[in-house]
């Protein structure tokens, strides 16, 4: 039998032939190309009309950065020092950093404080970002704005403290009073915050006034990409609440609330930023008792804020509006209430689903912060058309300032765009 199997069996192959290395065409950057740059005729034109392009660019661009000049006091030294070469006169940036970052008012020798806070917000913002970390370390996200506060602005640290405490105080009363309904957890929280807040703001400026204290500094001394930056990360976070809130609003079965909510998006969608803008700045001071000093950086955020909910309002309402009514539906079977079902069920869900919107929502936000220059309020462009420009030493400087502030921007334009694509990936927003 043995012999039979054998002579049934042709040839048993007890080794391989080597493997042979693949075309040239078919590996490494040669197929890259070839598939991606020179796949057909239209796209090889294309592609060379693009190289050609790149090539233009850099040839003009290298040279003007790479000569470029980074010590003198004046453009006009900068030219002498560049005798006819092409270069760009960087040193503009080296005299002028520090009010490119900080406006030329707020005190140097005060420049750590804002610093600090912003090194800091990476640690308080990490928890809330990457949800791979610990639940504990949302303890110091919920501590940073008020630390932030202190910091930047100085005075005692009674009334951070109280605004901490009136948040507390304010999310203990909304979960004690949310069962008999989720209007009157909100308005029971944001009187009891309110009542909080106003009597540390009286201890603050009283009895304990020196408790704590760093040297104040005012709001108007506040200017360049710092004041961009406060902007930005207050409006962002303070919007995305009110926004939560709007959306839920304007789908309440309240017609009071519903009717609130739907005017206001639509009022607010329906008015530009800039009109909001200037209504901070002049309007609203008619409305407000005589002598009253009603800060114009709160005044301007308040209306940025408002502007921002109502376009993250509608981000929100479209991701409620693609759940499935079976969504609701299971909520109720669990037996839960509204606010209940809305935190374990139907926001999360939501949320992930709104996330490209809202991220849209908050660049736009975030890059029109710099509309504030309009309004006499010295940000990064604000300091670059005015006191910068205005200087004999750097008049007629431009590419090197608005490069310098289009390349802020991009940075963390750019970092919130790659977060969210991460983010999106990492909860799979495209399966449900």
């Amino acid at each position: 039998m043995s012999d039979t199997h054998a002579e049934s069996v042709a040839y048993v192959r007890d080794t391989f032939i080597p493997q042979q290395e693949p075309p040239v065409r078919e590996k490494g950057v040669v197929k890259w190309m070839r598939e991606n740059l020179f796949s057909s005729v239209p796209y090889t034109i294309l592609s060379l009309l693009a190289l050609w392009a790149i090539w233009s660019i850099l040839s003009s661009f290298l040279p003007w950065l790479l000569n470029g000049v980074w010590n003198a006091s004046s453009l006009s030294e900068c030219r002498e020092t560049l005798d006819g070469a092409r270069g760009g006169c960087f040193a503009v940036l080296s005299e002028r950093w520090n009010q490119l970052l900080f406006g030329f008012a707020y005190p140097s020798e005060f420049y750590w404080r804002p610093t600090l806070a912003f090194v800091l917000l990476f640690a308080a913002a990490a928890p809330v970002l990457v949800p791979m970390l610990p639940r504990k370390l949302l303890i110091f996200t919920l501590v940073y704005p008020f630390l932030a506060y202190w910091l930047i602005w100085g005075g005692t640290i009674v009334a951070p403290i109280m605004g901490l405490v009136g948040l507390i105080v304010g999310a203990v009363v909304f979960q004690t009073l949310s069962h008999r309904g989720f209007a009157i957890g909100v308005l029971g929280a944001v009187i009891s915050a309110i009542a909080i807040w106003w009597i540390g703001g009286s201890l603050a400026g009283g009895p304990l006034s020196g408790v704590m204290a760093l040297e104040q500094v005012e709001s108007a001394k506040m200017g360049g990409f710092m004041l961009n930056m406060i902007l930005g990360t207050v409006c962002v976070s303070l919007s995305l609440p009110f926004g939560i809130l709007l959306a839920l609003g304007r789908q309440s079965k309240l017609p009071i609330i519903r009717v609130f909510s739907v005017c206001f998006i639509e009022f607010i969608r329906g008015v530009p930023l800039i009109t909001l803008l200037f209504v901070a700045n002049v309007v609203l001071a008619y409305f407000l008792p005589p002598g009253t000093n009603f800060d114009l950086i709160l005044r301007v955020i308040i209306m940025i804020t408002m502007f921002a909910s109502a376009y993250i309002a509608e981000v929100i309402r479209g991701g409620l509006a693609a759940l499935p009514r079976g969504q609701y539906e299971a909520a109720d079977s669990l037996g839960l209430d509204y606010a209940q079902a809305m935190r374990l069920i139907i926001l999360p869900q939501a949320l992930k689903i709104s996330i490209p919107g809202i991220v849209n929502v908050a660049v736009g936000l975030f890059k029109d912060t710099t509309l504030v220059s309009i309004i006499s309020m010295f940000d990064v462009i604000g300091m670059i058309r005015g006191p910068i420009l205005s200087s004999t030493e750097w008049s007629g400087v431009y590419w090197e300032l608005y490069g310098f502030a289009a390349l802020m921007f991009f940075v963390i334009c750019y970092g919130i765009s790659q977060y969210s694509q991460w983010l999106e990936r990492r909860l799979a927003t495209d399966h449900r």
